[in-house]
Formats: structure tokens, C-alpha cells, sequence
């Protein structure tokens, strides 16, 4: 980020002023950038997107963005107070600037110790979006479809390989059990853990609002309660923080509108695929070299988190016979002498990273050499993928569906020891095998 530009961006935007101070790079965004600074004694946070490259296939640009963040504000949604947006001429690419929310969005803080109120507070919020009214919104939000956002993901799957069983099995029962028409409503997109601030009093803003489209109310209830953002809290479903009852006695209170419990299961399915194949998208982009982050890549092995979700999701429309318990062997500890193997290779720079540089780090510098660990644990655990590209086919045109005998248990097995791989301290992978186990 260059400083100068920074300051003359703010001076149009705020008018003339002191010297931007502090200016840091906030942790975590794989797709935008958020810059913390402050100026004449009051905080705040520029989001960005550096280059063009950045925004391509985003729905609209940071002014409809912005617009829509300054409407939900006006609204009472705790949104944050957006300021000004950058222009070409500022020459720091397209964005927005507003003002520090204090707290926190630290998944761990904020599941470890949540505040009493804060799972009534997201119902509330949530409402209160929902009740934004469609004619005050600024034109270019998407409006989505059950059925074609199903047949997006099918075209996605295709061109990620088309070759994963337990996504071509989900994909099956998301056509087979498509939920009728429902009221449009605003939604927000990305209403999880990560985007919400907090502190120990409760919410203190939604943030990242760049997903918002025009759909069905029962996908941003349920998009923020799949697995991979409850960040361990498998026994507590609803956006880590409680069970689905409580979430939806919750709304229902605060909208007047009753959930439906089966269009809440299509939309949780539906949502942990649809981030299963964003994961396998993070790995194109960094290919293509439209981001070469090391974060971007590393989250492209995450896909695997949500194929052993997809399968405890589905599980139970299997035959009492086939949900039998299987054996799930674990891989021998292979010692050997002489030179270092490749595996002790990784340990050795692993321990080096995890003992001697990131004790020096903090930050977004912290934060990036954990992913590096996390890429070095990946190489280092890599074995037989299941991917299968003819039992894909078979899922998908119902010549093999979970009545098949033995299938579930072999989507089980090669789920698994995917996951042991990439992720071998995903909540799911222990709930999994204590669940499935001989």
C-alpha cells in the first residue's frame, strides 16, 4: 500500500487533515483486501481491491457495494459507516473507505466465550436485512434461483474435473429435493463467523458484504451454519454458537416468519457444496496467477472439509443397511534410517517455521507462516486422492445412489483419508470416525 496516495485518497474523501498513522494490513480476506489506519485520532478501514484482475467475476462493483453497506446502515443493520469510495484517479484500484468498528472477528474469541445474547443478535440482524425493502435496493444485485444456482454448481463441478463422488451425490439430491418458490428477500451472502465483529457486550458489526443477492431467506440462515464456519464447534450447529431451534425460535421471533426445517436442509447442503467448489476455485485463481497468495492456494485443499460434511448430511436418506459401521484403517508411522526422508524434510521446516521465525512475526506475517504450516502438514500427509470420474457420472444420473450396496461405505473410507491429509484437525474428521467406526 502506498502511503501518499493513501493520505491524498483520504484528504478528498474526509478533506484535509493530519497524516494517516498506523496503517496495517488486517488479517484473514482471501478475496479483498482491508486496510486499518487512523487519521486525526479516529480509526479507519479501507477495503480494496488492488487490480481489475481482483474483481473479475464479481456480480457488481465496490459502488453498487457501497451503496447497498450505506442502505442496510440506514436501516439499522449494524453495518459499517461508509465514508467515500476510491476513484481511478486515486490510483489504488476500486473500493470504499469507512469507519473502525471495535472488536473482534476472531473466530476462536469469539466461539470460545461468546456473549449470552450474541446468537439472538444474528437472528436479529438477519431479520432486519431481510426486511430491507427490494424497491429501495441499487441496481445490479443478482437475484438467485434454487434451481439455477444448482445448475451453476453442476457447470462448476464440470470444470473443476467433474471427477468427486461425494459432490456429484449432493449435486444428485439438491436436483432431486429443489424446494419450491419463496419470497425474495435481500440477503447478505456471507452471514457467518469471520465477517461478524463483536466484543464481550455482543455484536458490534456485519462486515463483507460483497455476496449480497436477492433470494430465499432459508440460504443465509443456513449458509452460516455449515461446518467449515462453526471452526470446531460440531456440536453446536448453529453458527457455532447454539442448535438450530434456538436460531430458529430466534427469527421467527424477531421477523415473524417461521423457518422451514426441510428448505433449511436443501439451502445446508446446498451452501457446504457451494463452498467445496469455491475452495477448488481459490486453486484456478492461483493458477491463473490472478493471486499467487499462498493463502489462496492453501485454501484450495479445504474442498475435502466439506465432502465429509456433504456425507453426514446425507447419510441418513441412505438404507438402515448401508449406514452400517465400516472400517476405517488408520496409515502406519513408516520410520526408516539413513538420509531424511521426504517427510522429515517437512518436519524440519515446519519446526523451523513454528520455533524460530514466527515467534518473530505478528500480523498478517503471523498469520501467513500458520498457513505455510498448514501447506508444509498438507505435502507432507499426501496420498491416494479419491477422485473417480465414471462414479461421478454414475451419481449423478442415479445409476448409483446410497442404496447401492457398499458405495456409502467406500465414499466413506476415501472422504476420510482425504481429509486426514489436508486437514487432520477438522472437527468433522474425528465427529466422523467416532460416528462411523467398527
Amino acid at each position: 500500500m502506498d502511503q501518499a496516495l493513501l493520505e491524498a485518497a483520504v484528504a478528498r474523501m474526509l478533506g484535509p487533515g493530519g497524516d494517516v498513522q498506523g496503517l496495517k494490513r488486517l488479517t484473514g480476506g482471501a478475496n479483498m483486501e482491508s486496510w486499518s489506519f487512523d487519521r486525526d485520532g479516529q480509526g479507519y478501514v479501507l477495503r480494496r481491491a488492488p487490480s481489475a484482475e481482483m474483481m473479475a467475476g464479481r456480480a457488481y462493483s465496490h459502488d453498487v457495494e457501497a451503496a447497498l453497506i450505506r442502505l442496510a446502515h440506514s436501516h439499522g443493520v449494524m453495518a459499517p459507516e461508509v465514508l467515500g469510495e476510491l476513484e481511478p484517479s486515486d490510483g489504488l484500484g476500486s473500493g470504499y473507505l469507512m469507519r473502525r468498528v471495535e472488536g473482534t472477528a476472531d473466530p476462536r474469541i469469539l466461539l470460545d466465550g461468546p456473549a449470552p445474547e450474541l446468537l439472538d443478535q444474528l437472528a436479529r440482524e438477519l431479520a432486519r436485512i431481510h426486511e430491507i425493502p427490494l424497491t429501495d435496493l441499487p441496481s445490479g444485485l443478482p437475484q438467485s434461483d434454487a434451481g439455477e444456482l444448482v445448475e451453476a454448481l453442476a457447470a462448476r463441478f464440470e470444470a473443476h474435473g467433474g471427477d468427486r463422488p461425494v459432490m456429484a451425490l449432493a449435486l444428485r439430491w439438491l436436483r432431486d429435493h429443489l424446494p419450491s418458490p419463496a419470497q425474495r428477500v435481500l440477503l447478505h451472502g456471507d452471514f457467518r463467523i469471520g465477517n461478524l465483529m463483536a466484543d464481550d457486550r455482543g455484536l458490534t458489526a456485519v462486515l463483507d458484504w460483497e455476496l449480497a443477492h436477492i433470494g430465499d431467506r432459508h440460504q443465509d440462515l443456513a449458509y452460516g451454519c455449515i461446518n467449515s464456519w462453526r471452526f470446531g464447534r460440531i456440536d453446536r450447529p448453529a453458527f457455532g454458537m447454539g442448535q438450530f431451534e434456538e436460531l430458529f425460535v430466534a427469527y421467527e421471533r424477531e421477523s415473524r416468519i417461521a423457518v422451514e426445517p426441510a428448505r433449511f436442509r436443501f439451502w445446508l447442503v446446498y451452501s457446504t457444496l457451494w463452498w467445496g467448489l469455491t475452495c477448488l476455485e481459490m486453486a484456478e485463481i492461483w493458477r491463473s496467477g490472478r493471486d499467487r497468495s499462498l493463502e489462496r492456494v492453501v485454501i484450495g485443499r479445504r474442498a475435502s472439509e466439506t465432502e465429509a460434511d456433504l456425507l453426514m448430511l446425507l447419510e441418513e436418506d441412505a438404507p438402515e443397511s448401508e449406514r452400517r459401521a465400516v472400517d476405517l484403517p488408520q496409515s502406519p508411522i513408516v520410520r526408516r534410517q539413513g538420509e531424511p526422508s521426504q517427510e522429515e524434510l517437512f518436519e524440519a521446516v515446519s519446526e523451523w517455521i513454528e520455533q524460530d521465525l514466527k515467534p518473530q512475526l505478528s500480523g498478517r506475517d503471523r498469520f501467513q507462516a500458520n498457513v505455510a504450516l498448514n501447506a508444509l502438514g498438507m505435502l507432507k500427509r499426501e496420498g491416494a486422492l479419491p477422485f473417480d470420474r465414471t462414479l461421478s457420472d454414475d451419481l449423478l444420473a442415479g445409476r448409483a445412489t446410497l442404496a447401492t450396496p457398499g458405495l456409502l461405505a467406500r465414499l466413506k473410507r476415501e472422504t476420510l483419508a482425504k481429509l486426514a491429509a489436508d486437514q487432520p484437525k477438522y472437527s468433522a474428521l474425528h465427529a466422523a470416525r467416532a460416528r462411523w467406526s467398527a
